[in-house]
């Protein structure tokens, strides 16, 4: 997934303060929910869906999209592990803060991957860059990769993290981690996904591997929305969900596998490198609250989660190659959630 494709669109929305909004964001406002619509239709946008607590207000599928199509989740697909990786923990496969190399034993003489928890690994921060973009390597080739830096001291957004935590996840279940997904988080909530990618290696692509509709996209963000509850059920830890909306301090913007919509200084863009120089300023998104999780991939495809709103917005639209290759559309995270919310362009 290329950075600028997933960070350039979220700029505005995930640097946003918390300053006081002019117009009180409705999320149930049905003629808010046409002007995103429109909005996101021009943007090669193909699939619209809004829940406020837990019911279905809103949804449109312009340019040929349907109910029923599934479309490709892109880097969407990486916020599966973070929550897979609490189910595990909640599960005592493994714990967030354990040294992979307790898994993966061929790290345990590096002096740098040695040192790697789970955490950082799915924060971003572990010290082993992110790979070539769009382009998971197998599981294998992935923790081959050595690290360029300890861990906690830079950002480095790509695929091998992701693919990395496959072959733990692999190691931890001897099976197939898509499998476990399926039975520990998918069937539960009744998601059905369409397609998911696999390697040469035949083990699934984690970065970026699933295709799956509105509806089905939206089961996942109520669940995580209701705090890991579905239908009265407990599906997930709470606490342990939690963690995976809790930055690392060296990217305030990034949580476990989910980007946030909280305040970035100067300083701290300035830390994250390359990252940080493509998140443009710090001004605000009047209407926007203030505890938005995202996840997100090329293309524009958006899941936005806000539970002081009781907010799920599934937005999913044409264009991924075209993205990744630097043709993006004008649409921006933040406009589209103020016409949603308010409004307001």
């Amino acid at each position: 997934m290329h950075r600028r494709t997933v960070l350039k669109g979220l700029a505005t929305l995930l640097i946003s303060t918390r300053g006081s909004a002019q117009t009180a964001p409705n999320p149930s406002n049905p003629a808010y929910h046409k002007l995103a619509a429109s909005y996101s239709a021009q943007n090669r946008g193909i699939a619209l869906l809004v829940m406020v607590d837990g019911q279905i207000v809103f949804e449109d599928y312009p340019n040929r999209g349907s109910p029923t199509r599934a479309h490709e989740l892109a880097s969407g697909t990486k916020s599966f592990c973070g929550v897979m990786a609490v189910a595990a923990a909640q599960d005592g496969l493994l714990s967030l803060d354990e040294p992979l190399a307790r898994t993966l034993t061929e790290w345990q003489g590096d002096p740098l991957r040695s040192q790697i928890t789970l955490s950082q690994l799915l924060h971003l921060t572990s010290g082993i860059p992110g790979g070539t973009l769009a382009r998971p390597p197998t599981y294998q080739a992935a923790i081959q990769t050595p690290a360029e830096a300890p861990p906690d001291t830079r950002f480095s957004y790509g695929p091998i993290p992701f693919q990395i935590f496959g072959e733990v996840m692999r190691r931890k279940l001897r099976g197939d981690p898509l499998l476990y997904l399926e039975r520990r988080i998918f069937g539960p909530i009744g998601l059905e996904y369409a397609f998911w990618r696999r390697g040469p290696d035949g083990h699934p692509h984690l970065p970026s591997g699933a295709f799956l509709t509105a509806r089905n996209w939206a089961r996942f963000g109520e669940l995580v929305r209701n705090e890991g509850f579905w239908q009265g059920q407990r599906i997930v830890d709470a606490a342990l969900l939690e963690k995976c909306f809790e930055p690392s301090r060296v990217n305030p913007i990034y949580g476990l596998t989910w980007w946030l919509g909280r305040p970035i200084s100067p300083a701290q863009r300035a830390a994250i490198g390359r990252v940080g120089q493509e998140i443009d300023t710090l001004a605000g998104s009047p209407g926007l609250p203030d505890d938005l999780a995202v996840a997100a991939g090329a293309g524009d495809q958006r899941l936005y989660i806000s539970r002081k709103l009781g907010l799920v917005v599934v937005r999913q639209a044409e264009g991924i190659v075209e993205s990744l290759a630097g043709r993006r559309t004008g649409f921006s995270d933040a406009a589209f959630l103020r016409l949603l919310l308010t409004g307001q362009p």
